[in-house]
C-alpha cells in the first residue's frame, strides 16, 4: 500500500529529526563531525527540512515584517551558525518545522468530524427514467431516484415506493435508524440500510439539508472566537516586542556592561526561539475545532467558535413550549364518560365524526380510539362548524347524531350540568383542551387533550438548574397551558400568551437581568427572539431551512437534553483554552527569565516549546471524545 505524500513527508521529517538529535547527543558527549564538514552536514539538514521557513523569513525581512515567526527562526539559525553552534541551529529549525507540522495535524484531526461530512456526501444518483447514474448537481426537483440497500441517500426527497430503515446519524446525530415508509421524508447524506426505495427529489443538490450543514459547518471555522481573535491580534504585537527584547538582552550586557559577546548573543537567540508563540497560537483553534466536531457528531450544528464561548457564559435560557419542551402534537390525556356511556362508544363515535376533519385535535381523537382497539364508527352527514365543533350521524349506534366540540357549542343544542362545566374548568386550569361530546340527549362525555411533553424535557431542565442556569418559558400558548407544562418540567419563570415580538422584548429584559441569555425555539415564529439572544438555538432543525439559517446553534434532532451537554462541552472547551494559554505562557516566561539571567539553553528552549505545543494539541483533541459519561 502506497502512503499519501503528506505521510511520506512526515516520516521523512521524523527521520531527519532523529538523525539531528542523535548527532546533537554525540556532539554533547564529545563525538563530533570533523571540520570542515560539520557546517555542510548541518546546513544540508537545515535547507532540506527548513527551506520554507528560511524562504518565508527572508521574505518577511525584505518587507520589514517583524511580526513573522519565520523571521525569528531565520535570525536564530543565522546567529547559531555564526556562533559555530551548528547542531543547535539544525535542532532549532527541524524542531520548529515539527511544531508547525504538529499544529497542522492537530487542526486536521480536530476538523475530522467535519471532513467526514464531506466524504459521506453522494456525488451521483441513479435516475429511474434514464436507468443510469447522473451527477446530483444535474438532477432536477421531481426526479425519481432509485436507492439500493447500503447506498447513501443522494438528495432530499419523499419516498414514493418501497420501505426501509434509514440511518440519519449524519443529520440528526441519532444512532438508532428510523423506519421509513411511503410518504416519509429522507435526507441526503443518510444511509439506506435494508430496503430498495424510490425517492422523488424535493430539493436541488445545493439546497439539501446536508449541503447546508456542510456549508455552515465550514463557515463556522472562519467565525472565530473572541479568544482566538485576541491571541492572533496579540501575536502581531508580541513577536516584534520579542525581537526588541532580544536586541536589548544582547546590546546592554555586551556594549554597556562589557560582558562576553558570544554568550549574550546565544542568550538573545535562545530568547527568540522560546518566544515563538506556536503553542499560544494553536491553543484556541484546535480546541474550538474539536468541540465543534464533537457537537456536529451529536447532531448539533454550532456556527463558530464565538458561540462555543458564548454557550459557556450563559446565565439564563429562554425556551418556547411547543415543539421545544413538548412534541407539538396533541394527544388524548383524559376520557371521562357520563350517563352510562361506555368508553368504547364515546371514543369510537367521536372518532367517527372527527375522522373527516384535518384538525390536529380531531386526528388525536381518531388515533386515541384506534390505539385502544376501537375502530371509528361509520358516519355520514358530517358538518364542520368553524371554531366551534362538528356534527355527524353515526350509522352504528342507532342512527344517533354526534355533537363534538367546545362547551358553548354543545350548549347551543343541549343543556349541560354543573358537573360537566366543572370538568371543563378543571381541564382548562391544567392547561388541557376539552372536547365535549353529546349523542343528542345531554352530555355523553368529555375528552381532554394536551400537548405531550417530551421524554427528556424534565431531565434537561433539571440539568440546566444543576449548571446554575435559570430556565424561563416564553410561549404563545395560554397562561394555563404554559403553567401546567412548566410545573411538570420544573420551570418557575413562565410567560404565556406572547406574540413573536413579545418574546423578543422579553429576551431584551432577560439580557438586562442576566447579561448572557440563550433562546431555544423552532426557528420560525421564534426568529426575532433567536436573533435577539446571546445564542439562538433552533430545535429539530432537520429539513427546516429557516431554523438552520436563523439560529447560532441548530439541533438537527428534537433532543432538549443535548443543550446541557453543549453547555458542559463549551465550559470544558473554555477551561481547556485557559489551561493551554496559561501553560504556554508560563513555559515561555520561565525561559525568558533564564535568558535574562544568562542561564538559558538553546536546545532545551526549543524542545520545551515543541513539547508544550504537543501537549496543548493532545489535550485539546480530547474534546473530540468528550461525552455525557465523562462530563
Amino acid at each position: 500500500m502506497r502512503l499519501p505524500l503528506k505521510d511520506k513527508k512526515f516520516i521523512f521529517l521524523l527521520s531527519a529529526i532523529t538523525i539531528v538529535i542523535v548527532l546533537e547527543i554525540l556532539n554533547l558527549s564529545g563525538i563530533t563531525i570533523p571540520m570542515p564538514y560539520v557546517p555542510f552536514v548541518y546546513g544540508t539538514f537545515i535547507i532540506a527540512i527548513g527551506h520554507e521557513v528560511l524562504r518565508k523569513g527572508l521574505k518577511a525581512a525584505a518587507r520589514l515584517n517583524f511580526s513573522s515567526i519565520n523571521l525569528l527562526m531565520l535570525i536564530a539559525s543565522i546567529g547559531a551558525f555564526y556562533l559555530g553552534e551548528y547542531p543547535e541551529a539544525a535542532v532549532v529549525i527541524v524542531l520548529y518545522v515539527l511544531g508547525e507540522r504538529l499544529e497542522d495535524i492537530g487542526i486536521e484531526n480536530s476538523k475530522s468530524a467535519l471532513d467526514n461530512l464531506v466524504s459521506k456526501a453522494p456525488k451521483t444518483a441513479f435516475v429511474k427514467s434514464l436507468q443510469q447514474s447522473m451527477a446530483i448537481d444535474k438532477i432536477a426537483v421531481g426526479t425519481i431516484n432509485q436507492i439500493k440497500p447500503g447506498e447513501m441517500i443522494p438528495l432530499d426527497g419523499i419516498i414514493v415506493s418501497g420501505e426501509t430503515t434509514i440511518d440519519e446519524a449524519a443529520i440528526t446525530g441519532e444512532p438508532i435508524p428510523m423506519d421509513k415508509h411511503h410518504g416519509d421524508h429522507a435526507y441526503a447524506g443518510t444511509l439506506n440500510k435494508n430496503g430498495f426505495i424510490e425517492l422523488e427529489t424535493t430539493k436541488l443538490s445545493a439546497d439539501t439539508t446536508f449541503s447546508k450543514i456542510i456549508k455552515l459547518t465550514f463557515e463556522a471555522s472562519a467565525n472565530k472566537s473572541e479568544t482566538q481573535k485576541f491571541i492572533q491580534k496579540f501575536s502581531k504585537y508580541y513577536t516584534p516586542s520579542v525581537i526588541v527584547l532580544s536586541v536589548l538582552i544582547f546590546t546592554i550586557p555586551v556594549f554597556f556592561l562589557h560582558k562576553d559577546f558570544n554568550h549574550w548573543l546565544l542568550q538573545a537567540i535562545t530568547l527568540l526561539v522560546i518566544a515563538c508563540p506556536c503553542a499560544l497560537v494553536i491553543s484556541t483553534p484546535v480546541a474550538i475545532y474539536a468541540a465543534i466536531g464533537n457537537a456536529s457528531s451529536k447532531g448539533a450544528l454550532v456556527k463558530g467558535g464565538k458561540y462555543i464561548e458564548a454557550l459557556a457564559t450563559i446565565q439564563a435560557i429562554a425556551l418556547d413550549k411547543t415543539r421545544t419542551i413538548t412534541y407539538g402534537t396533541p394527544v388524548v390525556s383524559d376520557v371521562v364518560t357520563l350517563q352510562d356511556t361506555s368508553r368504547e362508544e364515546l371514543l369510537a363515535c367521536t372518532a367517527g365524526a372527527e375522522i373527516f376533519s384535518e384538525h390536529p385535535l380531531a386526528q388525536a381523537i381518531v388515533d386515541a380510539s384506534r390505539n385502544e382497539g376501537f375502530e371509528p364508527h361509520q358516519t355520514e352527514k358530517y358538518k364542520s362548524h368553524s371554531g366551534k365543533g362538528a356534527t355527524a350521524k353515526c350509522l352504528v349506534c342507532k342512527d344517533e347524531t354526534i355533537y363534538a366540540g367546545k362547551l358553548d357549542f354543545i350548549k347551543e343544542y343541549h343543556q349541560t350540568d354543573k358537573h360537566t362545566e366543572s370538568l371543563v374548568e378543571q381541564f382548562s386550569q391544567a392547561g388541557k383542551t376539552s372536547v365535549v361530546v353529546s349523542f343528542g340527549n345531554g352530555v355523553a362525555g368529555v375528552l381532554a387533550l394536551t400537548d405531550e411533553i417530551k421524554n427528556d424535557s424534565a431531565e434537561a431542565i433539571k440539568e440546566l438548574l444543576e449548571l446554575n442556569i435559570v430556565p424561563v418559558m416564553l410561549t404563545g400558548d395560554s397562561r394555563e397551558a404554559a403553567h401546567y407544562v412548566a410545573h411538570k418540567v420544573g420551570i418557575d419563570n413562565v410567560y404565556g400568551g406572547l406574540l413573536p415580538e413579545d418574546k423578543s422584548e422579553k429576551i431584551k429584559e432577560l439580557l438586562q437581568q442576566y447579561k448572557s441569555v440563550a433562546m431555544v425555539g423552532d426557528g420560525i415564529n421564534d426568529a426575532p427572539a433567536l436573533a435577539q439572544s446571546t445564542v439562538g438555538i433552533a430545535m429539530g432543525a432537520a429539513g427546516s431551512d429557516t431554523a438552520i439559517e436563523t439560529a447560532n446553534v441548530a439541533l438537527m434532532n428534537d433532543k432538549l437534553s443535548l443543550i446541557p451537554f453543549l453547555i458542559r462541552l463549551s465550559r470544558k472547551t473554555l477551561r481547556q483554552i485557559k489551561i493551554n494559554t496559561i501553560g504556554a505562557v508560563a513555559v515561555k516566561l520561565m525561559f525568558i527569565l533564564l535568558a535574562f539571567l544568562g542561564y538559558s539553553n538553546l536546545v532545551f528552549a526549543i524542545a520545551a516549546d515543541v513539547g508544550v505545543t504537543l501537549v496543548v494539541i493532545l489535550l485539546s483533541l480530547q474534546l473530540m471524545n468528550y461525552s455525557e459519561k465523562n462530563s
